[in-house]
């Protein structure tokens, strides 16, 4: 993992922040729905990029402000000088989270897709935003599902020794202990799954109910 500057704290005792006076509660009337975070977690290959497009496909429809962060695309620009080892796992998940909350703060639905394997990660990121604004739902799909799909190969790969830590085979995936929601994605259709999640962003104020 790449050091940190080792005066990054004298430079963090020297700035303030700014408080706009456009407001998240002002961007939110205008936009008709709270900002969130909704979290797709999982084993690669679970359906969480698929699901959370899916999901900001029927809310853009309707009007809402959305926005996907892909663990891949990330990976190509923001988080691109880091690996798959333990310490850059967790390093890539407060980046996502940060990044996160600052859409959200702006009054955007933003959905992210990453395998987030870590239990503690995920809780550091829902502990940085107030309750409610953070939206946890696991892709519970099975490992033999997921080898099953494999669109990228990278099973087989890592099955053959040539990817090393990799979440499920040669890395360990923390199962959520208390989602907002566990969806069955490699039993339910995806029609299913997006309905349960539009449902819960409703009775969570999300959206509205109009």
């Amino acid at each position: 993992m790449t050091m940190s500057n080792p005066d990054s704290r004298l430079i963090s005792s020297n700035i303030v922040w700014h408080h706009a006076t456009v407001t998240r509660a002002r961007r939110e009337a205008q936009s008709g729905h709270r900002g969130a975070i909704i979290w797709f977690t999982g084993l690669s290959g679970s359906g969480k990029s698929t699901l959370a497009h899916a999901v900001e496909e029927v809310l853009h429809q309707k009007g809402c402000r959305t926005f996907v962060l892909d663990g891949d695309n990330v990976r190509h620009g923001l988080c691109s000088d880091l690996g798959f080892s333990p310490d850059d796992r967790i390093e890539n998940i407060r980046r996502i989270g940060e990044m996160a909350k600052l859409f959200m703060e702006a009054g955007i639905i933003v959905l992210t897709a990453f395998i987030s394997p870590y239990r503690a990660d995920r809780d550091r990121v829902r502990g940085m935003v107030k309750s409610g604004d953070f939206m946890e739902i696991f892709c519970d799909s099975s490992i033999q599902v997921c080898e099953g799909r494999d669109v990228k190969g990278l099973y087989k790969k890592a099955r053959a020794g040539q990817i090393a830590e990799f979440t499920g085979i040669s890395s360990p995936y923390e199962v959520p202990l208390e989602p907002e929601l566990a969806l069955r994605t490699g039993v339910e259709d995806i029609d299913t799954c997006v309905r349960e999640i539009l449902v819960e962003m409703t009775q969570s104020g999300i959206l509205s109910h109009r």
